[in-house]
């Protein structure tokens, strides 16, 4: 259940509103490509886009147009559809690459292939480290996958996978995968991001510890800071994603972070520093953590507790392909003031941690064993 929290959390991310762009340095000498994006508005397709214009391409998204319309430069041509069978926009057209963000559903690869196969030259698939069937110590892109269950894959809703408590997030991905490399043998590139974190994630995944730790005072912080942790920023992602697309790579690729292990109190203590806040971190074993019902990955976002096995992921193949990260530091205060720059009713429910009454309770009842 824990580690289905954490795909619940990941799979149900509502898209983010807009955010202040970080600079972004062209390189003029890469060979403008026609590409188009599958969605483009949501957490890290924006930054995809940016990064691809500054880089001289030629960009075209397609999707319903309902997230955060005219947010997009206007160089970019965007096209009006919906994977759910409204796919017009997309005949008789021809890309060089197209890059699939949301799809959850092998019958929205399907559907889109039927129309894009003979027009595209590679496929780049966004996919999930979810789609292994264990969280063991240094999973690479060979471990076994999930297997799908159920009935008809292509009948498969997101309102089924809902439906399923988002058991089948990580099987239907698998299949997306299979799907991909069906319709396109040999020009798949396929990307399994782990905990994607920094500005424009409504999620909280990892929001939530820039946010605490700001506020200062006495912070719960979750089992041993040597506890290992990953997670990569959604601009480094995207910025990536564009490289290996330049470079025609195909093959599949975990991309999570940073290149050098990480525990939670260097995670912590990194996000301290960068924020300049005096808080006090108050180590919380995980047996009393787990007495209490306090979960990770929803109530401790981004510690894994015992099922740390998806946090030592292994990304040597994608470090070798040039995946490279900004500093924690960055990414901590980018999110910050981004989140700062929420409404004040969205800043006031966060999506994911533990509720401030609560952290003072458990941290109350652990001070009390300890005394």
């Amino acid at each position: 259940m824990r580690r289905r929290c954490f795909i619940k959390i990941a799979a149900g991310t509502a898209f983010a509103a807009s955010a202040g762009w970080t600079t972004l340095l062209a390189e003029k000498s890469v060979k403008p490509l026609r590409i188009l994006i599958l969605g483009g508005t949501g957490f890290t397709g924006p930054y995809q886009v940016r990064y691809a214009l500054s880089r001289g391409h030629k960009v075209t998204t397609f999707n319903r147009g309902k997230s955060h319309p005219g947010e997009l430069p206007s160089e970019v041509e965007q096209l009006i559809g919906d994977r759910n069978g409204q796919l017009d926009a997309l005949k008789g057209r021809t890309w060089d690459v197209v890059i699939d963000n949301p799809t959850t559903l092998p019958v929205w690869v399907r559907d889109a292939a039927q129309i894009l196969k003979g027009h595209v030259d590679r496929y780049v698939f966004t996919s999930t480290i979810s789609v292994y069937q264990d969280s063991k110590t240094g999973l690479d892109e060979n471990a076994p996958l999930q297997s799908y269950e159920g009935a008809d894959p292509y009948k498969e809703t997101l309102e089924s996978m809902k439906a399923n408590g988002f058991k089948l997030y990580g099987p239907l991905k698998v299949l997306s995968e299979k799907e991909a490399e069906k319709w396109f043998p040999g020009k798949t590139l396929i990307i399994r991001p782990g905990l994607i974190v920094g500005p424009r994630d409504e999620s909280d995944r990892f929001t939530y510890w820039p946010v605490r730790i700001d506020r200062g005072g006495e912070v719960l912080a979750p089992g041993k800071p040597e506890d290992s942790v990953q997670y990569i920023d959604g601009r480094d992602l995207a910025e990536w994603t564009i490289r290996m697309a330049e470079n025609g790579e195909t093959g599949i690729y975990n991309a999570t972070g940073p290149a050098s292990p990480i525990g939670i109190g260097g995670m912590l203590d990194g996000i301290k520093t960068a924020l300049k806040s005096n808080p006090r971190f108050i180590w919380v074993d995980e047996k009393f953590l787990t007495d209490k019902k306090v979960q990770p990955w929803s109530d401790m976002p981004v510690w894994a507790g015992a099922e740390d096995g998806i946090t030592r992921t292994n990304i040597s193949r994608a470090l070798s392909k040039g995946l490279t990260f900004r500093a924690l530091d960055e990414t901590a205060g980018d999110t910050l003031a981004w989140f700062k720059s929420r409404p004040q009713d969205r800043q006031a429910h966060m999506k994911a941690g533990i509720t401030p009454e609560r952290e003072a309770e458990v941290l109350a009842a652990w001070k009390k064993q300890k005394s």
